[in-house]
């Protein structure tokens, strides 16, 4: 059997055992806190890691979002615009540059041509902008009209001296033009015993209209009223009905004055030697019915609208360019200091407005 053990060497067996003891609970403390850090950072690891790919998930879905929006939203811009919108039948400015390089392009002999002729336009001729007018059949009147009434002309001398709105009875019943019936409204093609009553309020119109934009100094105010009244096709029509009017009125004072052997403009014998406007009636009903129907101004036409309406209009045709028919005037000697409106067309069929 073993020796019994003293109590001395109980006694150190005992305090041996005790820092064994300690380093075994600080061991497991150390323990216990790492295991529980490294759970705490898994979660937190994990925690991020699922916060970063939902943040992620987020913006993309807002981007998407963001996108989806962004076409709709511009959907309904184009929408609304279009829906709301003025027709406006003369366009706002466009570089005239611009213009030309969109119109254009290619190579061709006809667009090299054009190109050159609109340079000349910008460099020489000082026009920075151009204004584009709708392509109808009345787009001479209303590029004429547009610039008088958006300048602030005033009415012709001899439209001051008559009641211009009593014109269409003075026909019938001074002169006996009882023909003027057959007269024609554009594209409407109206004919009857009420045509002196629709000619009456067209004139009228054309009366008021012109008086108002001509009493208006300020050119900011003038433009605003033209934007308004040429986005509104059915007096429009009226205003260029009327004008076709003064145009028939004047063809037919003058023919009066011929038949005296009194001397006429130029223009109007130029017009009165064709055989197919040899008188009032024949220039009626072979060009001036059709005119915003079928048809357009003519360069003969032309020259009678300047006379009637006393302007000097100066036309740039751009596909004469170096040629002397490039720059015309309509009339080309006109009788007095008459104002100059500008013009610019590519195929004498279709005006646009100059801008300097």
């Amino acid at each position: 059997m073993a020796a019994r053990r003293s109590p001395q060497q109980e006694q150190e067996r005992e305090r041996s055992r005790v820092p064994a003891a300690g380093n075994d609970q600080v061991h497991s403390w150390t323990l216990v806190t790492s295991q529980a850090l490294d759970a705490a950072w898994r979660v937190a690891k994990g925690s991020v890691t699922l916060a970063v790919s939902l943040l992620a998930a987020a913006l993309c879905y807002f981007r998407r979002l963001h996108l989806y929006l962004g076409r709709r939203l511009k959907w309904w811009i184009g929408y609304l615009q279009r829906k709301f919108k003025r027709n406006l039948s003369v366009e706002a400015e466009v570089d005239l540059l611009s213009y030309c390089a969109r119109e254009w392009k290619g190579e061709t002999p006809r667009a090299r041509l054009m190109r050159k002729a609109y340079e000349e336009l910008f460099w020489r001729r000082r026009i920075k902008c151009v204004r584009q007018v709708r392509r109808d059949n009345y787009d001479a009147l209303r590029s004429v009209l547009f610039q008088i009434f958006s300048q602030g002309l005033s009415f012709p001398s001899w439209m001051k001296e008559k009641d211009i709105v009593k014109l269409p009875e003075k026909l019938l019943f001074s002169q006996g033009c009882n023909w003027i019936q057959q007269y024609s409204f554009g594209p409407e093609k109206y004919t009857g015993s009420n045509v002196f009553g629709k000619l009456r309020k067209c004139v009228e119109l054309l009366k008021t209209q012109w008086t108002e934009f001509s009493g208006i100094k300020d050119y900011h105010k003038r433009g605003s009223m033209c934007n308004i009244l040429f986005s509104d096709a059915l007096l429009e029509y009226k205003l260029y009905e009327a004008l076709k009017f003064i145009m028939l009125y004047q063809v037919t004072e003058v023919y009066e004055q011929m038949k005296t052997k009194k001397v006429i403009p130029s223009p109007f014998r130029l017009l009165f030697t064709r055989e197919t406007s040899s008188d009032p009636l024949s220039f009626m009903i072979n060009h001036l019915n059709s005119v915003g129907d079928t048809c357009g101004l003519e360069q003969i036409d032309m020259f009678i609208l300047g006379y009637c309406l006393e302007v000097k209009i100066k036309v740039f045709r751009l596909f004469k360019f170096n040629s002397r028919d490039f720059e015309v005037c309509y009339p080309e000697e006109p009788l007095r200091e008459w104002p100059e409106i500008s013009l610019l067309t590519e195929n004498d069929r279709h005006y646009h407005v100059p801008v300097f």
